[in-house]
C-alpha cells in the first residue's frame, strides 16, 4: 500500500520505467529509423529496404507499447466490473439491487472509489441524474477508498 492516501487528485498511476523510460526510447528509435530511411532513399535498393524494415519495426514497437497498455486496462476493467457487481449486491438496499445492471462499465469503474456507506446514495444520484462522466462521479465521492492494485 502506498504511503500517500489516495484521492481524486492523485489516483492516476504512472509507472516511471514504463511511461518515462520505455516510451521515450521507442520514440527516439522511431525518429532515428525515419531519419535513416529518408536519408537512405538515395543510397540504393538494399539501404532503402533496410531502412524500411527498421522504420516498420519502430512503428510496431510503438504500437506494441500502446496496445500492451490497452489490453491490460481492458482486463482490469473487466475485473472491476465483476468486483463491483459482487460488492454492490452486498452493500445496496433491496430496492437498488435490480438496478445494478443499468450502470455502465465506466460508471462502475468510477464508483469503485466510494465507501460502502455512501454507495447507495451515490448510485441513486448517478442513475437519476444520468451521470456518465467518470471524472464527475469521482468528484462526488466524499470518503475516497483508494485502489492501490491497479495496472
Amino acid at each position: 500500500m502506498s504511503e500517500t492516501a489516495q484521492n481524486f487528485a492523485n489516483h492516476t498511476r504512472i509507472v516511471k520505467p514504463f511511461h518515462l523510460g520505455v516510451f521515450p526510447v521507442l520514440v527516439l528509435n522511431f525518429i532515428w529509423s525515419a531519419v535513416l530511411f529518408i536519408t537512405g532513399l538515395t543510397a540504393g535498393v538494399w539501404s532503402i529496404l533496410a531502412g524500411l524494415v527498421g522504420l516498420l519495426l519502430a512503428v510496431a514497437l510503438i504500437g506494441m507499447f500502446f496496445f500492451t497498455r490497452i489490453f491490460a486496462l481492458t482486463v482490469q476493467d473487466r475485473l472491476i466490473r465483476l468486483e463491483m457487481h459482487l460488492r454492490l449486491r452486498e452493500v445496496l438496499p433491496e430496492d437498488l439491487k435490480p438496478r445494478i445492471g443499468e450502470l455502465t462499465v465506466g460508471q462502475l469503474i468510477a464508483l469503485r472509489f466510494a465507501s460502502d456507506a455512501e454507495m447507495p446514495e451515490l448510485m441513486r444520484t448517478v442513475l437519476s441524474e444520468k451521470i456518465v462522466s467518470r471524472s464527475e462521479i469521482k468528484k462526488r465521492i466524499k470518503d475516497w477508498q483508494g485502489d492501490y492494485l491497479r495496472v
